[in-house]
């Protein structure tokens, strides 16, 4: 009963956009925080193949509906998947912290109602670029089941996605250009520092917070399987960032794979040629 509330809940608000028929549903509120609603846009393809990825809008952690267009996810769309647009609460007002739970809630409100969207719950993944890519990370490598003994029925649901496909991801804070270079709202990241909050004013909160925040530092065997593509001349997250990802992911036996981008800088003009790839990465995973 508490699930067919829940789902006669979601936005009834849908559409049906452009020559493919692809349904644009608006407006989904996945969370309430502090009296903002939080929401997801999905977008269902005519002839849908039960898969489901779920895309993040983030730019330095910050989310806004304007950048989530009609064709957003469309080469997704284009071969049966249903794309989840999530939209989480924007820096300085919230915090990475904030924003990773934000995530973890929508992957988690996506499987409790994945019937709605016939899209099969086990089978999730996940894209982003830059701060969408560090987001993207913390759910491939923090994704867990939910708390038992919650209230709500969604928190006791799991947020783990099986596949993973990022642009240029940050994925350790405490080692950022090379070993030793904190970068935890200083350094290479202090334009950013909003977003880390005042615990990142001392060398102990900023290990704390760089832990907790660096996909690095929690990969293990059950990390989902991940294709990074990743700019060699990038000047705001260094390619370093990925080679170490892929360093300790195949220490795990973890499944994973870096694409690099030759001259690739920081989200360059024809990324979408690259995007191609995460097509052959999602079908691979998620359709066997």
């Amino acid at each position: 009963m508490k699930k067919l509330l829940l789902t006669l809940g979601l936005s009834l608000v849908a559409a049906i956009i452009g020559s493919a028929g692809v349904t644009r549903e608006r407006d989904v509120i996945y969370q309430h925080s502090e009296g903002v609603a939080l929401t997801l846009e999905v977008f269902t393809p005519e002839n849908p193949n039960g898969l489901g990825i779920v895309s993040i809008v983030s730019a330095g952690w910050k989310s806004n509906h304007s950048k989530v267009k009609d064709d957003h996810g469309k080469l997704y769309t284009d071969a049966g998947y249903t794309v989840f647009a999530v939209v989480h609460g924007s820096q300085p007002r919230y915090q990475v912290r904030d924003v990773m739970s934000f995530l973890h809630r929508s992957v988690r409100f996506i499987r409790f109602n994945a019937d709605r969207w016939n899209v099969d719950p086990d089978r999730l993944g996940v894209t982003g670029s830059s701060a969408g890519s560090h987001l993207s990370l913390i759910l491939a490598t923090q994704g867990a089941p939910g708390d038992p003994k919650s209230k709500d029925p969604v928190e006791r649901t799991s947020s783990a996605v099986q596949a993973a496909a990022v642009f240029y991801p940050p994925v350790d804070y405490l080692n950022w250009r090379h070993a030793g270079d904190d970068a935890v709202g200083v350094g290479p990241q202090s334009r950013w520092q909003p977003a880390f909050g005042p615990v990142s004013a001392t060398a102990e909160g900023r290990q704390d917070l760089g832990r907790a925040m660096s996909s690095i530092y929690h990969i293990n065997a059950d990390t989902a399987p991940t294709l990074i593509i990743h700019g060699d001349s990038d000047p705001i997250v260094p390619l370093y960032q990925a080679e170490r990802f892929m360093e300790v992911a195949h220490e795990h036996g973890v499944t994973a794979k870096l694409i690099v981008k030759a001259g690739g800088k920081h989200n360059w003009p024809d990324r979408h040629q690259e995007e191609v790839h995460f097509l052959h990465w999602f079908n691979q995973q998620l359709q066997t």
